[in-house]
């Protein structure tokens, strides 16, 4: 796997010239899905084992079959292939009564924010997330409707991408009461959107395009266009964290990429 990574990555660069440098990451076989935050990576593969990159070794974390798994300022959260909501505590996941999520974030202030399986958005205040220790049921607030995947960031506020795959931000939210302003319609389309600690924001398409917000600052965190980045190989899911973009390809091949 490494050898074909290594290949197919030395084919890009004589393909491909752009502003962003791309090298092969570790790799995990039949990896799916990946998040990055506060320095630390987590994946899950196809058979829904998830685990920890540390340094160049991918380790297994817990024995859940979570679909989706997540790092940030909130701990290290996931969602199990029954839609169950589970928080990583004292080396092993622990599930969490309440609501059933089929995706959760832990890139916010504290917060998580997640969807449900019928496309509803929640989120779990900061104070919540940092008490649950694996014991009690967690309450929700509700955030909105129609959303299929839900990311926040600490610095300028939330993103998401409804069930007709249109994406919206909106401002800053309170990490303590889940308070925000309301929902704006941005231009685009795209099946996942990630925002890095930096309030960096970056999505997918369907057809496996990259693209990064540009002209996002404290006055206009929404930004301003979408730049695409060029990636010969066609991109399955992505996540930003202290200036590297890890990239998983529909090949399944990990990439950390740089500016």
């Amino acid at each position: 796997m490494k050898a074909v990574a290594v290949l197919l990555l030395v084919m890009c660069h004589l393909a491909v010239s752009h502003a962003w440098k791309c090298r092969a990451a570790p790799q995990l076989p039949t990896i799916v899905q990946i998040d990055a935050g506060q320095g630390k990576v987590v994946a899950r593969d196809a058979s829904y084992s998830v685990y920890m990159l540390c340094g160049t070794t991918w380790f297994k974390l817990g024995s859940p079959r979570l679909k989706h798994v997540t790092v940030g300022p909130g701990g290290i959260w996931g969602a199990d292939t029954s839609n169950r909501v589970y928080k990583y505590v004292n080396g092993q996941f622990r599930v969490a009564s309440g609501l059933y999520m089929q995706q959760v974030d832990a890139g916010g202030d504290g917060q998580i924010v997640g969807t449900t399986y019928n496309y509803y958005g929640y989120c779990l205040r900061s104070y919540l997330a940092a008490a649950f220790t694996g014991t009690g049921s967690l309450s929700w607030t509700y955030s909105s409707i129609y959303l299929r995947y839900y990311s926040c960031g600490p610095l300028y506020g939330c993103w998401a991408v409804d069930k007709s795959y249109r994406i919206w931000f909106t401002k800053k939210m309170v990490p303590t009461s889940c308070g925000i302003s309301s929902w704006k319609r941005i231009s685009g389309a795209a099946k996942m959107v990630e925002v890095g600690t930096d309030g960096t924001v970056f999505v997918v398409t369907r057809g496996g395009h990259v693209f990064q917000r540009t002209g996002i600052t404290s006055g206009r965190p929404q930004g301003t266009s979408w730049t695409k980045i060029k990636m010969c190989l066609s991109i399955h899911h992505l996540s930003y964290d202290q200036s590297r973009l890890w990239v998983v390809s529909k090949g399944g091949i990990v990439m950390q990429c740089t500016q």
